[in-house]
């Protein structure tokens, strides 16, 4: 009878399975046992029966047995049943610290200040964040159904009410807690993802903007009008190439200008480089406009020196024709030779116009 009138339920999960397999055998015991009280039943009744002188105390005798025995019984049963309550309560305590201490362990990683130094280790720490979002998303069922738990476990077990709302609201404020956290993270790290892609564009720009400098400057004005020709050219599909890339420059600009337009933490340094990023393409702008000045300046010189040539060539021919002394020994040579100095003429006046 001392033990299943203990009051003992155990401090934890496992301490009430040691009850549980404790009373288990203490019930295989006070199975055993009934057979006994059977026989001892069958015995009184075959006294009373046999009209025994001590019939009235053989009654007696055997009604304070099975009083006992249903008495037993009774507080066996409800032990029983006091332990499987207990066991209950005490596996919800458990899941729900389980639960937290996941929590709390995923908090340390959410609560991180690591938010990426590039554009790949943002990218990495997102596709981690999301990972843990799944988790989450995951753990709200087993959330839903251990507060579903703790509502019916009340109902069953009032004398527990109080410690079982406890643990619901300890639960529900580090599921809240946590789910703050993992959006704020997550906005933390869109924030500097945004920031580091802005930036490797950023920089990508400014070292082509450095390389189409470098190509520009490199070549070296033309000796030759075919050569400034070919500088010019080249040149010009230079321009196509910058042209190309206004886009970039434009989206680039407008990445920046959204970063400030939301108050970003890192709005001076964006700031910053959007003012270099503009003075580097004006710069690239204007040195193709330089060097466009230079290679037509270039062509125009060349042209010079070629018409130059060719006039000079043209006047050293026709100044050996006009040395020539033979004046003629008839009037067929001497037709001849005036229709030789007609054409001169008419072909001096047109390299006069070329001259002038």
């Amino acid at each position: 009878e001392a033990i299943v009138t203990s009051e003992e339920l155990g401090q934890d999960l496992e301490h009430v399975e040691v009850l549980q397999k404790k009373f288990e055998e203490f019930q295989t015991d006070l199975a055993a046992h009934e057979e006994r009280v059977n026989e001892v039943n069958q015995f009184a009744g075959k006294l009373i029966q046999e009209q025994h002188p001590e019939e009235e105390l053989i009654k007696s005798k055997q009604d304070e047995v099975n009083a006992s025995w249903q008495r037993l019984k009774g507080l066996a049963l409800q032990r029983q049943g006091k332990l499987f309550g207990a066991a209950e309560v005490q596996r919800f305590n458990r899941d729900v610290d389980e639960t937290i201490s996941w929590i709390k362990e995923k908090g340390q990683l959410m609560a991180s200040d690591d938010f990426g130094r590039d554009l790949a280790s943002v990218q990495a720490l997102l596709r981690k964040h999301e990972g843990l979002e799944r988790d989450l998303a995951a753990l709200e069922d087993k959330v839903k159904a251990l507060c579903a738990e703790a509502d019916r476990l009340q109902q069953c077990h009032p004398i527990n009410a109080s410690q079982i709302q406890v643990k619901r609201e300890e639960l529900i404020a580090n599921w809240e807690q946590i789910r703050t956290l993992a959006a704020e993270r997550h906005a933390r790290l869109n924030d500097s993802y945004r920031l580091q892609r802005f930036l490797a564009d950023f920089r990508d720009l400014t070292s082509w903007v450095t390389e189409m400098k470098a190509l520009i400057n490199a070549d070296e004005l033309a000796n030759d009008v075919a050569g400034a020709e070919a500088l010019l050219d080249r040149h010009q599909e230079h321009k196509g190439e910058i042209d190309a890339h206004e886009d970039s420059f434009k989206s680039a600009d407008e990445s920046g200008q959204a970063l400030l337009a939301a108050g970003h933490y890192a709005s001076d340094e964006v700031k910053e480089k959007l003012t270099i990023l503009s003075d580097e393409r004006t710069a690239l702008l204007e040195l193709w406009e330089l060097r466009r000045q230079q290679y037509e300046q270039c062509m125009d010189l060349q042209l010079f020196y070629r018409d130059t040539e060719q006039v000079d060539n043209w006047m050293s021919k026709q100044e050996a024709f006009l040395l020539n002394e033979d004046l003629g020994d008839s009037l067929d040579s001497v037709e001849a030779l005036l229709k030789k100095h007609e054409d001169f003429e008419k072909s001096l006046s047109a390299q006069e116009e070329k001259i002038t």
